[in-house]
């Protein structure tokens, strides 16, 4: 049985937020929450009848600050992060391999995609994975700060995320071309970062990339490593 999240779009960022429920409970999962949108989200949660259990984070973002602190304090729920990316209020530091289980018998698999940054993961519920910047539709995410790597991206994405079934369906954390979803199988056979490039061609193109810095890069990074709450707070 394939279940499908639901997506929710911040067009500032080109970030997507996802919740996630199984049938037969309340319990409900947050991944990637954007801070203006702590209303919007709560709203849909109590539309449906959900209870939050979760917050995660794929990777501290460097364009928009994320409302997991907030959420925390509005829903009690537990905030989940990359152990390597130094989140210290985080109650649940993950590490690869790792299941977070929620609602009646809910998993999600835990899995180390670094090379955007270093510390990221990637989550897999139910035939789906949501997987951050490391894979994008026909794209994938830079790498040229927060301990970035264009060869451990590589890696992450044709060894981890390749491996996954191919019909596994791809929820990325921003799209910029009103893209929604993939699949593993289209973005083996299409990705146009990836697909006929040897790993050494692949470094070469992500290296020489020369992106501007994300504009709120010096605000996000540290409000998302207190979990988008003021110092203090």
């Amino acid at each position: 049985m394939q279940t499908n999240p639901i997506q929710l779009f911040d067009t500032e960022s080109s970030t997507y937020t996802y919740i996630v429920a199984g049938p037969g409970s309340d319990a409900a999962v947050i991944i990637d929450p954007v801070d203006h949108h702590c209303e919007r989200d709560l709203a849909h949660i109590a539309r449906l009848g959900l209870r939050l259990a979760y917050i995660l984070e794929t990777h501290v973002h460097a364009d928009h600050v994320t409302s997991a602190g907030r959420l925390r304090q509005l829903t009690g729920a537990h905030t989940a992060v990359p152990r390597g990316c130094d989140v210290p209020p985080a109650e649940v530091q993950l590490q690869d391999g790792d299941v977070i289980r929620f609602g009646d018998g809910e998993t999600i698999a835990v899995m180390h995609t670094p090379g955007h940054t270093a510390g990221h993961m990637s989550y897999v519920w139910r035939g789906n994975v949501f997987t951050g910047d490391t894979l994008l539709i026909d794209g994938c995410g830079r790498t040229d700060f927060q301990g970035g790597s264009s060869a451990a991206l590589y890696d992450s994405i044709t060894q981890k995320l390749f491996a996954l079934p191919d019909a596994t369906r791809v929820w990325p954390a921003h799209d910029y071309k009103g893209q929604a979803v993939s699949t593993i199988r289209w973005e083996k056979a299409h990705n146009a970062r990836v697909v006929g490039r040897s790993r050494e061609e692949f470094i070469a193109l992500m290296d020489n990339l020369h992106l501007p810095q994300p504009k709120l890069i010096d605000i996000a990074v540290p409000a998302n490593r207190n979990l988008g709450l003021p110092h203090g707070g």
